[in-house]
């Protein structure tokens, strides 16, 4: 059994990996308090849409989660959506919620023991809903290929805190581009450092397990999207994490942890930058629950009934999307008049959305 103070002598291989968040999230976590970390979100921060919905979820299910933010986009009704690293499934039955009967939730798990919690109360939420759309498989999220998953069959992927845990993360983005539909999202809440992780810290299995030590410096994230496809990704929101453990600060150090969430479009034609072409789009209001704006990033906040200018990837996000008829759009490619204005490449983290109406890029 890994002791809470061991370190191991290099970093592990895909193996010791497993079996460090296999023990982690199987034996030595019990409960959401028994993280060391504020990655949990606070169930006061919610949106008002979501509480129902968690309510309506076992409480065996709900004492067991470990994710770092809400992975619930908007306009699932109908999609089949795919949730990797589900764990005891609480995400997925907020999803089965929201994608409602003609719509399905695949959950995905290496952990035995999470994955029982989450078939232990398949049977409970059916009969709750009204309708059994879930299912749960073991496997691993760097290998979706040995799973019957067919190419191009998921409209939305999701994923809660855990591609930070993958020991190849290339692989994961690898599998999610292959398996969304043309025009599909990955909406995921992950965690990611303001600088490059040491050695020290990625070797110790207790902050490999609290999610510290496998996250992403944000600019070798946006590296990593490239490389897959995903070329312009965008940050949702964000928040400081807080280590709660003074131990595990002094092993910290001075490195700054944050949860954020990105969504990364199955979309060819955009680019790596934010492009000018003269632009706009007019949200009509039409989303349920989001009758006076809809808010895709940290930096579009679009008013209903108000032109909005927006680069060329922000339009075709919009119109190659499940979002298109709740848009007009304006403009075309014809014209090119540079790189869009306030495109930058800073630390994106706190930034709030919703802040304000000033169009720019992420």
């Amino acid at each position: 059994m890994t002791t809470p103070d061991a370190v191991l002598e290099s970093r592990p291989d895909n193996a010791k990996t497993y079996g460090v968040v296999a023990d982690y999230y199987g034996r030595q976590l019990q409960a959401t308090a028994d993280l060391k970390t504020s990655a949990c979100c606070d169930t006061s921060a919610m949106p008002s849409w979501l509480k129902p919905l968690l309510a309506r979820i076992h409480p065996d299910v709900l004492s067991r989660y470990y994710g770092c933010g809400l992975v619930c986009p908007p306009l699932l009704d109908g999609c089949r959506v795919l949730d990797l690293g589900c764990g005891s499934g609480r995400d997925v039955y907020a999803l089965a919620q929201m994608v409602g009967p003609t719509g399905a939730v695949v959950g995905i798990d290496m952990t035995d023991a999470q994955l029982a919690v989450a078939r232990q109360h398949q049977a409970h939420h059916a009969d709750l809903f009204g309708y059994s759309n879930v299912a749960f498989l073991h496997g691993y999220i760097e290998r979706l290929d040995e799973l019957d998953l067919k190419p191009g069959s998921f409209d939305v992927i999701v994923s809660n805190c855990v591609v930070n845990l993958s020991p190849d993360k290339d692989a994961v983005l690898a599998g999610v581009q292959k398996l969304l539909k043309p025009g599909g999202e990955f909406y995921f809440s992950d965690v990611y450092s303001d600088r490059r992780v040491p050695a020290v810290v990625k070797n110790d299995p207790v902050l490999y397990g609290e999610c510290l030590g496998g996250a992403l410096y944000w600019k070798d994230f946006e590296r990593l999207a490239h490389r897959h496809g995903f070329a312009d990704p965008r940050q949702a929101d964000d928040r400081l994490l807080e280590i709660t453990d003074p131990e595990l600060a002094r092993r910290v150090g001075n490195l700054k942890f944050y949860s954020a969430t990105y969504r990364l479009f199955k979309l060819p034609e955009l680019e790596t930058a934010c492009e000018d072409f003269g632009q706009a789009v007019i949200y009509k209001g039409t989303i349920a629950g989001h009758g006076s704006r809809f808010v895709l990033d940290a930096h579009h906040n679009i008013q209903t009934g108000k032109v909005f200018p927006v680069c060329g990837n922000t339009w075709h996000m919009l119109h190659g999307t499940r979002f298109a008829p709740h848009f007009d759009f304006i403009g075309n490619f014809d014209t090119h008049y540079g790189i869009f204005e306030g495109c930058g490449v800073s630390l994106p983290f706190g930034v709030a959305p919703g802040s304000g109406n000033t169009p720019a890029c992420c």
